[in-house]
């Protein structure tokens, strides 16, 4: 039975964050350039330690609201990095989380602040420790949860074309989709509001904007049928 604290190993607990964002074309992640050692003025995710106060989502969510000015973001516990030798300085175990946000809300002066930015999933850099690792498991979650869940949603903006959507789509799953079919599945599932107003901007007719009703969402699960694109 452990019954002296003072005689035990004490360790570092780091929290990480993987924040995904889109901007209408392609999903991409937000990266900061690392201002001090080890590994100074490479590339890494935002992270931070855990404090003595807090639970680690509230970690998470500190570390989040410091660089996107957020503080209602949605974000998941993605896994928990615990090699001896992965951070060259001390001892520290991370744990993970990844998050999404509209690229289109966020803080463009805090992120200058903290030298990030936002970099296409297929064109991010090496990252330091076992950073590249924490994103790849981030994106395997990712599709994972979009495939069943709407979590896709928190990367759109509040209105959004059915062009939109696709490509949100096709850039997680990274495939392309069929359009009828993706269409007709988006329309079997019945928590879209299609709007009056259109997006002028992609051709001269304009293409009809929707918007996501979780409250329909909520009433389809609380009657057993499932999301599935």
């Amino acid at each position: 039975m452990l019954n002296n604290y003072n005689a035990e190993d004490k360790v570092l607990l780091a929290v990480d964050c993987i924040i995904f964002g889109f901007d209408q074309e392609d999903l991409k992640i937000l990266l900061i350039k690392r201002d001090f050692e080890p590994e100074k003025g490479k590339w890494s995710l935002i992270g931070g330690f855990l404090k003595m106060t807090e639970t680690l989502d509230d970690a998470a969510n500190r570390i989040l609201y410091h660089l996107t000015g957020f503080d209602k973001i949605y974000m998941e516990q993605l896994y928990n990095f615990s090699k001896i030798d992965r951070d060259p300085a001390e001892r520290t175990l991370s744990v993970a989380y990844y998050a999404l946000i509209n690229i289109e809300d966020h803080d463009e002066k805090l992120i200058e602040q903290y030298s990030a930015k936002w970099f296409s999933i297929d064109e991010a850099p090496s990252l330091i420790f076992d950073h590249n690792q924490m994103v790849q498991k981030a994106i395997l979650r990712l599709r994972r949860r979009a495939i069943s869940k709407p979590i896709g949603f928190e990367l759109l903006p509040e209105k959004f074309t059915m062009r939109q959507l696709q490509k949100l789509y096709e850039s997680i799953l990274d495939e392309e989709l069929d359009k009828r079919n993706f269409i007709n599945k988006i329309n079997a599932l019945d928590i879209l509001v299609k709007l009056e107003e259109k997006d002028m901007t992609s051709s001269r007719k304009g293409s009809y904007l929707y918007q996501f009703d979780k409250e329909k969402y909520d009433r389809n699960v609380e009657d057993g049928i499932t999301f599935k694109i």
